[in-house]
């Protein structure tokens, strides 16, 4: 009986919180896409958090998953995790194999499902501390390492760091567009790829459209038809829903570069950040 009794305290102290969740009334597709937001209810009081307050919603364990996961079901880590799977598998790369660089790694959702291939090396990146002390408290186990890090200036010290992995493969899921990664943080990372390294990512539908004009935008297009990358995948697909339950549509796209990019790349194409 005391045996039963601790193990059911230890269960109840490291379940995650449940919390109450409140949409607002207003619409999110009337909202820009640094305006969405929820209320927490907490104590009687409601704080408005917008989705894009990571630093705020990282410091509840359990928030990000509920929110995102459960209630708006998000569908990305597994998509992109699965169509690279499939990738690597259609080349006879051994996932074991592979030194993966996370960027936007967050709390490591991304991670859970690398490790679940069978990833052995995977290293975080994150512009946000928050992101990192989430990742090591929800998932100790899911990083080799975990840089904190903006990759528009890194320092000489933190790229020899980066370089000594020998990174050949690149994730990057529910981060890049909207200014959370800008382009040149993206170029970074990819230089830190070997030559012939993988990239695993996902973007907004929009992204692919030439109506579309943001640096960002044009940089994945120019990339995509570029000589640079090999396309092996590129899937549309429900990325979660709206707060009104709408399907939001991405695209999950893997790749294998297939050369060098210059340095003058995103100059070449006008992107200028």
């Amino acid at each position: 009986m005391k045996t039963q009794k601790l193990l059911q305290t230890s269960y109840t102290e490291t379940m995650p919180s449940r919390y109450r969740i409140q949409f607002p009334p207003k619409q999110e597709h009337n909202l820009e896409q640094d305006e969405a937001y929820f209320n927490l209810i907490e104590d009687g009081s409601a704080w408005k958090i917008l989705f894009h307050d990571y630093d705020r919603i990282f410091s509840k364990p359990g928030l990000y998953e509920q929110l995102f996961y459960e209630r708006l079901k998000c569908t990305s880590p597994k998509k992109v995790s699965e169509l690279l799977q499939d990738s690597l598998t259609s080349e006879w790369v051994n996932c074991t194999e592979l030194r993966v660089l996370d960027l936007g790694a967050g709390n490591g959702m991304m991670a859970d499902r690398l490790r679940s291939m069978g990833v052995a090396r995977i290293v975080g990146a994150d512009i946000l501390s928050e992101a990192r002390d989430a990742a090591y408290r929800d998932r100790p186990t899911a990083y080799d390492d975990y840089v904190v890090a903006d990759f528009t200036k890194l320092s000489d010290e933190r790229r020899e760091e980066l370089e000594e992995w020998r990174f050949d493969c690149l994730t990057s899921v529910a981060a890049l567009g909207f200014g959370d990664i800008p382009p040149r943080a993206f170029f970074t990372a990819l230089k830190f790829l070997r030559t012939d390294g993988w990239v695993a990512f996902n973007i907004k539908e929009t992204f692919l459209d030439h109506s579309d004009d943001t640096g960002f935008s044009r940089f994945i297009r120019e990339l995509i038809f570029s000589e640079y990358l090999d396309v092996y995948q590129l899937e549309r697909y429900t990325h979660r829903l709206s707060m009104e339950g709408v399907p939001l549509k991405y695209f999950a796209l893997v790749g294998r570069l297939t050369a060098s990019i210059p340095l003058d790349f995103l100059e070449s194409i006008g992107v200028v950040d």
